[in-house]
C-alpha cells in the first residue's frame, strides 16, 4: 500500500496531464470535423474581386474683385498643401479614386471681398464670402 501511495504522489501530475491532452485532443479533432473544409485552399486562385466605382471630381473655386489677386492655400487628395498666389477668378479641378478625401480651401485677397467654393461631383458642399479689408474665407469639406 505504501509503495502504490509513494508512486502516485511521483507520477499524478503526468498522468493528470496526459489525460488532459487525450481529451483536448478528441474534443478538437470533433470540432474540426465537424466545422472544418476538407479543402484548406478553397478560394485560392479565384483573385480578388474589383468592385468598379466612379472617380470623386472635386473643383476648388475663389472669386473676388476681377483683377485682384489672393494667396490660396488647397489640400490634394493625397492631403498635400498646395499654396499659391493667383489672380481672381481662381479654380482647379482635382480628381481621385480615394474612398474618402477631406477638402479644405482658403484664400486671401487684396481687395474687399472674396469668396470660395468645393464642389464634388458636382454638388457644392460648402460655399463661404467675406468682406473686408483684405478679406479672407476659407471652405472645408471634412469628408467627400
Amino acid at each position: 500500500m505504501r509503495f502504490v501511495r509513494r508512486g502516485l504522489k511521483k507520477v499524478w501530475i503526468p498522468l493528470v496531464l496526459i489525460v488532459v491532452l487525450a481529451v483536448s485532443s478528441l474534443v478538437v479533432s470533433r470540432l474540426h470535423r465537424q466545422f472544418a473544409s476538407t479543402d484548406l485552399n478553397a478560394n485560392a486562385g479565384a483573385g480578388i474581386e474589383i468592385v468598379q466605382f466612379n472617380p470623386k471630381v472635386m473643383v476648388y473655386e475663389v472669386w473676388g474683385a476681377p483683377g485682384s489677386t489672393a494667396e490660396i492655400s488647397y489640400f490634394d487628395p493625397d492631403a498635400n498643401v498646395h499654396t499659391l498666389t493667383a489672380t481672381l477668378p481662381w479654380t482647379v479641378t482635382l480628381s481621385t479614386t480615394l474612398p474618402s478625401v477631406s477638402a479644405n480651401l482658403m484664400a486671401r485677397a487684396d481687395a474687399d471681398s472674396i469668396g470660395c467654393r468645393v464642389t464634388v461631383n458636382g454638388t457644392v458642399r460648402d460655399e463661404r464670402q467675406a468682406d473686408g479689408v483684405d478679406a479672407q474665407t476659407y471652405c472645408l469639406v471634412k469628408s467627400a
